[in-house]
């Protein structure tokens, strides 16, 4: 088993690759390939300008095909979190993690977060799209599998026993009917009771078939140095093998036959992925396989992160905001709006039409807090980015023009509202991401001419990406 350690958007020659991955130039082609057929690497033209870049502008991406020994091209992971492709196990960590080469507990809360994150959808990723088809993604089936187990615990069925002067509820029908019964002052008595509890089979099929694919999950991630990674504990509470079940045909025949039967949400999501693990009977290493747990966008995880730790209020009524002048004494017709409705959109108008888009400027998030009764309204934009702001040296990675106008924008949008509310600072705020422990204030960006307008410069934070997440 071969597991590495790759920086997301680090510029990899192929013969790097090819060293990391322990790959002759021949085997690193088709790993190549398929990480490009599913977006996850990208090439760019090999120059001195590329290597010392951190960000990938999408006009600079190569659509070439992989040639074994080529030199021409430089090669780019779009990836945070674990991918298995032919028996490799690729560690993917953000890019603002410069200080380790193998970051195993930056990337443990990584992977807390992205689960976090891919919870809202409710959804298994069980099979990976590309532009030639899909490929099953067990990796991802292995994850629900014991994350399920640990919340929920084996797949069970029950049966209802009835018992006589047992220790479960009285079964009064059974009683009645079937007991004999005698009267002492017109007093009904039972010489004995039906009594009724529900217990556990367990050596019920599908407990069991249960129980040996969650020990045989546990082993093959536990294999791959991945299991820790996760942070799950290891399952191990079966001896049996699949084969102990029958053939597949006939496992997959009884599940089938259990869904029909079945009306529990939690036991047909469970059955299914069952049914699925069955059906598919491939390796985490089978050379055509490809499982991954991550996104290609760590950028609009860094985007919902910030929103939740710096309390976003751009979806929040007006209403229900804690603002110095009430509503009633000037902003009243707004009260039933949320504060993202207060920015304006683009307006179409001729002789004979007038129209109103639907699109229009949307700040990542907008925080009002009171301090000492004294109101602040700070615009933040989340940018992921790793810029090089150092005295002596070149400037590069930084966000481009539209990032700054567009922060300028965000002010104008709310500039009725923050004088009608005498509000009495603004500030606008670009916050990225950093391996350190403290806040680190990095200076403005600025744009003399919007300067003009009376606008405030955008204040450059770093925040502590471990703290925040």
């Amino acid at each position: 088993m071969i597991s590495k350690f790759i920086m997301e958007q680090k510029r990899y020659t192929q013969k790097e690759l090819g060293r990391i991955l322990e790959c002759t130039e021949e085997n690193i082609v088709p790993i190549m390939r398929k990480l490009k057929e599913y977006g996850i690497l990208k090439a760019v033209k090999n120059s001195d300008i590329q290597k010392d870049m951190t960000e990938l502008v999408e006009e600079q991406v190569e659509t070439n095909d992989v040639i074994s020994g080529d030199t021409d091209y430089l090669y780019i992971f779009l990836f945070v979190g674990i991918i298995i492709v032919s028996g490799r196990v690729l560690k993917c960590y953000p890019k603002y993690l410069f200080s380790e080469k193998e970051p195993r507990d930056e990337l443990k809360q990584v992977l807390r977060v992205l689960e976090k994150y891919n919870s809202k959808e409710q959804i298994i990723r069980m099979y990976n799209g590309s532009d030639e088809g899909t490929t099953y993604n067990k990796l991802a089936l292995l994850l629900f599998l014991l994350e399920d187990y640990y919340e929920n615990g084996t797949y069970v069925n029950t049966h209802d026993i009835v018992e006589i002067n047992g220790t479960g509820e009285i079964f009064w029908d059974k009683t009645i009917n079937e007991s004999f019964m005698f009267l002492s002052n017109n007093r009904p008595y039972y010489t004995e009771l039906k009594t009724r509890k529900r217990t556990e089979d367990t050596f019920d099929y599908f407990k069991r078939l249960h129980e040996c694919i969650l020990t045989l999950a546990s082993k093959e991630l536990k294999q791959s140095d991945i299991l820790d990674l996760f942070e799950i504990m290891p399952v191990d509470m079966s001896d049996e093998t699949l084969d102990d079940f029958g053939e597949d045909d006939y496992i997959l025949y009884r599940i089938e036959q259990e869904l029909n039967a079945q009306f529990s949400t939690r036991k047909q999501i469970l059955l299914k992925a069952i049914y699925s693990y069955i059906s598919q009977r491939s390796g985490l290493y089978d050379v055509d396989s490809l499982s991954m747990f991550g996104t290609n966008h760590f950028n609009l995880v860094w985007e919902d992160v910030c929103a939740d730790v710096m309390d976003n209020k751009l979806q929040t009524s007006i209403s229900a905001l804690h603002l110095p002048v009430s509503l009633q004494e000037g902003y009243s017709s707004q009260g039933s709006l949320k504060l993202i409705d207060l920015i304006e959109r683009p307006i179409w108008e001729g002789e004979d039409f007038f129209h109103t888009a639907t699109d229009t400027l949307i700040p990542d998030l907008v925080s009002i807090y009171d301090k000492d009764g004294s109101y602040h309204f700070v615009i933040f934009d989340a940018k992921y980015y790793t810029p090089q702001l150092t005295k002596g040296k070149t400037l590069r990675g930084q966000p481009g023009i539209e990032s700054i106008t567009k922060q300028y924008l965000y002010q104008l949008a709310f500039k009725e509202f923050i004088e009608a509310q005498n509000i009495d600072s603004v500030s606008n705020c670009f916050l990225m991401p950093t391996e350190g422990d403290m806040i680190i204030s990095k200076g403005t960006a600025s744009l003399p001419m919007l300067d003009k307008l009376g606008l405030e410069k955008i204040a450059v934070r770093f925040l502590p990406a471990k703290k925040n997440v």
